[in-house]
């Protein structure tokens, strides 16, 4: 129902942020009626507790910390063809399908778009969307299917995306039927004050919620019930920036089934105890990753007998998991963590602010929070020359130029 304009002054002034209608009366009437329609939308006590939890620090000093099984994909051996045997029966019934997290712009790598659509520097010039589009259709013929392919965007960049497929025929794939486009959430950003910020458009300025809301996002746009439509029974989820992602891998899906898990993920082997990756491990008897920024220098370099990391399997945001797993957990919001970031914003008298360091909340959810739902998951260690090279910084590591020798050399192109 909606509000009038009164009552939602009153529920501003109730919870302190009567300054999101300071310029309204300057909007013109679409964006009057847009900026009511965001602020009617606003969880203000989910706000307002993300804000306050700003403020703690992360305690795990009562949570029991253990390291993980993993089966190293490079060990098999002969369990190896049972496993693929398993996996591969399920790609060729059509129950597989791939999401690609793509919300990102290449802002940071100087690219003005959507980051699939960046271009690596191959001879080839390929974006990111169609080196994974090769892939996915390689791999259809390879099992005789078409293996369905939903792409997440954001508010920011959907448009933009879908015009990108248009103008390239959607890559061979076709519109509502194998390729689906949908939207993930977004959350208010806030001051160091609390206050909701107003971006330069006079709206309410807002943050993708992480990759943490894939869950939700699959289920509010109804991508399950599509994906249960088609047949699927397991779904990959994998980021746009990796142009090695194996999101076709009858292994990953043999040792899902035959342990009789709803999720699995890929692991790659640390660098080194420094290395700034999320870990794989268990947290009070739960799958979990642990951030670089919450692991003790001292679990961080512990060895085993056989001098490897205890805690060494990296996350590389390549996970499998049952539709019946992904449609719980998108009916049960994950925790938010809070990230300081720059933004520019209008402040309380109108005026442009534009800042030179971080001044600003945004609130996202993490995919790998989902893990704690689960009994139990199986992880499987791969080769990263192999399966992770991602493009996120302009130049050094993880940059177009590492990832495009990375991709070259697995390719041979």
């Amino acid at each position: 129902m909606e509000q009038s304009l009164e009552e939602i002054k009153w529920k501003l002034n109730k919870y302190k942020q009567g300054h999101l209608l300071n310029g309204y009366e300057n909007l013109p009437e679409n964006k009057q009626k847009a900026l009511l329609d965001q602020i009617q939308n606003i969880d203000f006590e989910l706000i307002d507790s993300l804000y306050k939890r700003t403020k703690k620090e992360l305690d795990l000093s009562n949570d029991k910390i253990e390291p993980i099984e993993y089966v190293d994909k490079l060990k098999l051996n002969g369990y190896y063809k049972g496993l693929e045997n398993t996996g591969r029966k399920a790609i060729e019934a059509g129950k597989l399908a791939a999401v690609t997290m793509a919300g990102g712009q290449g802002t940071r790598l100087g690219h003005s778009g959507p980051k699939g659509t960046f271009d690596i520097g191959l001879d080839s010039h390929k974006s990111l969307f169609e080196l994974l589009s090769d892939y996915l259709k390689e791999e259809g013929k390879k099992y005789g299917v078409v293996i369905p392919w939903f792409i997440m965007t954001s508010e920011e960049n959907n448009d933009a995306t879908v015009e990108y497929f248009a103008k390239h025929r959607f890559f061979g794939y076709e519109k509502d039927k194998n390729i689906f486009f949908f939207k993930q959430g977004e959350l208010p950003m806030v001051d160091t004050e609390g206050r909701i910020l107003i971006g330069e458009d006079g709206l309410v300025k807002e943050a993708a919620n992480g990759h943490g809301g894939i869950f939700e996002a699959l289920v509010k746009n109804k991508m399950t019930d599509k994906m249960r439509e088609l047949g699927v029974e397991w779904i990959f989820i994998g980021g746009v920036d990796n142009c090695l992602v194996k999101m076709v891998d009858p292994i990953l899906m043999g040792i899902a089934i035959e342990k009789h898990v709803t999720a699995a993920g890929k692991s790659i082997v640390k660098a080194n105890p420094e290395e700034k990756v999320g870990v794989f491990c268990k947290k009070n008897g739960k799958p979990y990753v642990i951030e670089y920024s919450e692991i003790s220098q001292e679990m961080a370099e512990k060895r085993d007998a056989n001098g490897e990391l205890v805690y060494g399997e990296s996350h590389i945001l390549c996970n499998l998991f049952n539709i019946s797993a992904v449609e719980r957990m998108g009916h049960t919001p994950l925790p938010y963590h809070s990230a300081f970031k720059k933004a520019t914003y209008i402040d309380v008298d109108g005026h442009k602010v534009v800042p030179t360091g971080p001044n600003a909340f945004k609130f996202e959810a993490f995919l790998f929070d989902a893990f704690g739902e689960l009994d139990d998951m199986a992880i499987l260690r791969v080769k990263r020359e192999e399966e992770f090279a991602p493009v996120k910084n302009a130049t050094g590591v993880d940059s177009p130029e590492t990832a495009r020798e990375l991709y070259k050399k697995f390719y041979n192109v």
